[in-house]
Order: structure tokens, then sequence, then C-alpha cells
């Protein structure tokens, strides 16, 4: 599988990106998983369905499953903030890519998604896991660089780019074990 983290700050189009690249790289036969970190206590479950109330009862993991779908919901009992090597762990082996949103500094090879406009500065400069960069203003890049500067607003192209650099992004799962990380 090859890993590729999207990381820039809020505002900068990384799940626009995204949503646009995953169709691209289904059309060329590739399975897309994504990894997205959030920044505040979220749920995907609702209250009065079963899984709900099983995880109110106190369930530490609840996995629902249909023909269709599988979805996990585990409960730490205290505050645990998991590396993003911890959540690729947990993903099914036959994926071709994971897309990584967030985790800005992973160590783990990434395009920045930057936008001049948001007047935020970018990590390029001192960040040697960014592999390219993609934006809406290369003029306005902050500092010269010697990485690919990718047109954000082409993603079809953004996903041509990563897969003609495919293995570039091979993910070696044993040099990020989760254990070797917590």
């Amino acid at each position: 599988m090859n890993v590729i983290g999207i990381a820039g700050y809020s505002g900068a189009g990384k799940t626009q990106l995204i949503e646009a690249m995953i169709p691209v790289f289904k059309a060329r036969g590739q399975r897309v998983s994504v990894v997205k970190h959030a920044h505040h206590r979220f749920d995907i479950d609702h209250p009065g369905k079963d899984s709900h109330r099983h995880r109110e009862a106190g369930a530490f993991e609840v996995v629902i499953a249909s023909s269709h779908r599988l979805a996990l919901v585990r409960e730490f009992e205290q505050a645990a903030e998991l590396s993003v090597h911890h959540l690729i762990a947990e993903l099914w082996d036959g994926v071709d890519w994971v897309l990584v949103e967030g985790f800005r500094h992973a160590d783990l090879p990434k395009i920045e998604v930057w936008r001049a406009a948001t007047g935020h500065t970018a990590h390029y400069p001192g960040d040697a896991f960014v592999a390219a960069i993609a934006t809406d203003s290369p003029a306005q890049l902050p500092q010269a660089t010697q990485r690919p500067v990718l047109d954000l607003n082409q993603p079809a192209a953004v996903a041509d780019w990563l897969l003609a650099q495919g293995a570039r992004f091979a993910y070696d799962p044993s040099r990020h074990h989760p254990a070797a990380t917590a």
C-alpha cells in the first residue's frame, strides 16, 4: 500500500482535494482508504440506535457490519492520542492508497496544501517529509523550492502525479510498527 499525507491548515482545501482525488484513483483501478484526524470529540453513532445504546452501556468496542459496510467505534477510558501509524495499522491490507488528512507533523511523506489567501505560514521550508506543494498561488509561495509545485485546482493532475510516483510512497509497516511509536 502507498501512503501520502495531505496536510495544511484548516481552510486550505485538504478535504476538497481528497474528495476530488478519490474518484480519479478509483477510475484508475485503485482502492483508496482515508485516515482523518479530528481535533475534537466527534461521533459517528446516533442516540437511539442499538450500537449507541451498547456504547452508552459501557462497551469498549462496538463493531457494526452489514453486507455493504463495517464500522468500528472504540471508546477510550482515558484520552488517548493515537499516532497515524496506529490508525494505518487498523486498515484492511487490500488497499492501494491511503490518503491521510491532517497529522501535519507526522513522519509520513505528504503533500502540503497551501493557499496564500489563508495567511498561514508554509511548513515545507522546515519539513523534510513534504514531498510536494499543492497550491492555487505558486507565485506567492513564501520560499523557493525544488519540490514539485502542483495545481491545487487540478486534483486529477495531483492524483496522476501520485500514481506516477507510486513506489516512492510505499508504506513499510515494520518501519512504523505501532508498538514502536506508542
